[in-house]
């Protein structure tokens, strides 16, 4: 009852409003909400049982209609849906509209299975930002590299990658970090920087792979590629000097080489001439002596016939 009722003042002596009056008026409003009628004279009995209840029972409906309607998710054609039934994966659907039991019976992840993802070791973003705690290795020669690799990857199981793994992406890089580190630590120094780079980003894939299905990440390793590789920079003048004594060393071995292929073929056939003029040589002594032999055998004969002819 407010005191700016209309009513207020307007009775006998103006004393208050009709009580009768007002909880007419309030239940006519009750149940004018409630889809029913207004009350006659004397006290209303109020809105029925049956008219609360069914108001409660459209209520309820659409709550669990739009309940239901929760369920409903689109898949992209990248992606997959993982539905969770309690926590538990229980199936994964592919791209376009779906339903699942709502929430909290049911509930969806939908995981990008196309992306490809990247991680970087050993810098962020530019070679230049170097983070060397990652970058420095150590070689089967015991030398210090600094090495970078990025490393790119999809998911092929997207459960074993939502379940698996507490962080993708860390579990990548740690998994690269450590093929990496064992790839380097067998090899040398001079292979790593020259020819063996193809082969070093080959036998890094093939490993990270292994470890990577071993702990059943559901990830699929695509390419991985060897940024930058050189050494320290606090020792960067020094190794320039040693790669460029190997490169001298290796420059006058070309030269002795070349110099060897020259002289060796050309005292072979100096070689080979002799000996046939030996040989020659040999064979005219040898005839000659077994011809001074045969004439001498031949006078013996004859002397040994008639020796004072002979004589």
């Amino acid at each position: 009852m407010a005191l700016n009722d209309p009513q207020w003042g307007k009775r006998g002596n103006d004393g208050p409003p009709d009580l009768d009056e007002l909880w007419r008026r309030l239940q006519q409003r009750l149940s004018a909400l409630f889809g029913g009628k207004g009350g006659g004279g004397g006290l209303p009995s109020g809105p029925s049982a049956r008219q609360f209840g069914g108001g409660f029972g459209l209520l309820v409906i659409v709550v669990v209609v739009v309940w239901l309607a929760s369920g409903f998710y689109i898949v992209d054609a990248s992606q997959r849906g993982v539905v969770l039934r309690f926590g538990k994966s229980s199936a994964i659907t592919e791209s376009g509209p779906r339903w699942h039991l709502p929430w909290p019976i049911e509930s969806v992840e939908v995981v990008n299975v196309s992306g490809v993802r990247t991680v970087e070791i050993g810098y962020r973003n530019n070679v230049k930002s170097k983070v060397q705690n990652e970058s420095l290795m150590i070689t089967d020669d015991e030398n210090i590299i600094d090495i970078q690799f990025a490393v790119q990857y999809i998911l092929k199981d997207p459960t074993e990658y939502l379940f698996n793994n507490r962080d993708a992406e860390k579990s990548v890089m740690q998994a690269s970090e450590s093929a990496i580190r064992e790839v380097v630590g067998k090899n040398k120094m001079d292979f790593l920087l020259s020819a063996g780079k193809e082969k070093i980003v080959d036998t890094v894939q093939t490993l990270l792979q292994t470890i990577l299905d071993r702990y059943k990440t559901g990830i699929t390793v695509t390419r991985v590629t060897m940024q930058d590789a050189q050494a320290p920079e606090e020792v960067q003048a020094a190794f320039a000097d040693a790669v460029k004594a190997g490169q001298d060393r290796e420059r006058q071995i070309n030269e002795g080489q070349s110099y060897f292929n020259d002289v060796v073929p050309k005292a072979k056939g100096t070689s080979a001439r002799l000996l046939q003029e030996g040989e020659g040589y040999r064979q005219s002594v040898i005839a000659s002596a077994e011809g001074e032999a045969s004439r001498f055998s031949q006078i013996v004969t004859e002397y040994s016939k008639a020796p004072v002819v002979t004589r």
